[in-house]
């Protein structure tokens, strides 16, 4: 599974011996933080992607990893299985338009993403574990309004 670094410029997502061989890719995939449009969590990864492999590997509902390329422009993916991703569109990018990438950590990287890092690379879910909980207000009855 990818693994998720931000730091106060630039997300990178890591890639492991076997994607980078399996994406065809040598280095990691760098963006700006300005250059992210828009973060979403999906439980079916597989609906956003859009295009054909090129190039890259392709196993309908078990793997689909490396350059996406559609009429609209190009993607990158790492999809396993039906497991949750992370859909982060992005514009001004020099090479990829959208990333999709499986990771457990969507949610860390949503919360990372909304706070000021440190100019140090650091995984994201460490990066949302140190932001402090948000006190709830305690559920009761609300006052009637007129």
């Amino acid at each position: 599974m990818v693994t998720l670094m931000l730091d106060s410029t630039q997300l990178e997502v890591v890639l492991s011996v076997t994607e980078h061989a399996l994406t065809l890719r040598r280095q990691n995939v760098m963006m700006e933080r300005s250059q992210i449009v828009k973060v979403q969590l999906t439980d079916d990864a597989w609906t956003w992607l859009r295009g054909v492999p090129d190039p890259g590997v392709y196993l309908p509902s078990a793997v689909a990893m490396g350059t996406w390329k559609s009429t609209g422009g190009k993607d990158f993916a790492v999809i396993r299985r039906r497991r949750p991703s992370v859909v982060i569109d992005l514009e001004g990018h020099d090479e990829f338009q959208r990333v999709i990438v499986t990771t457990r950590h969507g949610l860390a990287l949503v919360k990372a993403l909304r706070m000021d890092t440190g100019d140090d690379l650091a995984d994201v879910a460490e990066i949302a574990a140190k932001q402090p909980a948000r006190k709830r207000r305690a559920a009761g009855p609300r006052p009637a309004t007129a």
